[in-house]
């Protein structure tokens, strides 16, 4: 009994892990910015990204690519606001799973996981500058 018990702890570690992923994947995603600004290099995320994808993955033509473009930006206000309206939502759970797998973890594995986690926030910040500057030098013109 105690062996199903602990295989159905580390089935329900493994399920949090999969959905953290998932969850954080999605919700970096949905929070990417164009990176890239007029005639700059582009990103491997964000529009340039998924047009890149669907060019290579659709066969699509120039002017196909420029239309599918131009429906990503305008569409992005409504990204980012419900973005903006859903992000302290997903911090919230993001936290809760974050605290519920320390609970899991060894006080080694803690301070690595606490690193990776600090990692993760640096690039995230770092990306977030990259945007907002891209956007000030862009609004500027």
């Amino acid at each position: 009994m105690l062996n199903r018990s602990k295989l159905a702890a580390v089935g329900l570690l493994a399920a949090v892990f999969v959905a953290g992923g998932l969850a954080g994947w999605g919700g970096r995603e949905a929070a990417e910015r164009d990176e890239r600004g007029p005639g700059g290099m582009g990103s491997r995320r964000g529009p340039d990204a998924l047009v890149a994808y669907l060019s290579r993955e659709l066969s699509l033509s120039a002017a196909q690519a420029e239309s599918v473009r131009a429906i990503i930006a305008r569409h992005r206000p409504e990204t980012d606001a419900l973005w903006a309206r859903v992000r302290p939502q997903f911090d919230s759970i993001k936290a809760c799973m974050r605290s519920e797998i320390d609970a899991q973890l060894t006080p080694e594995q803690r301070t690595r996981h606490q690193q990776l986690i600090d990692q993760a926030e640096h690039l995230r910040r770092e990306r977030e500058g990259r945007a907002d500057s891209t956007k000030a030098k862009v609004g500027g013109h």
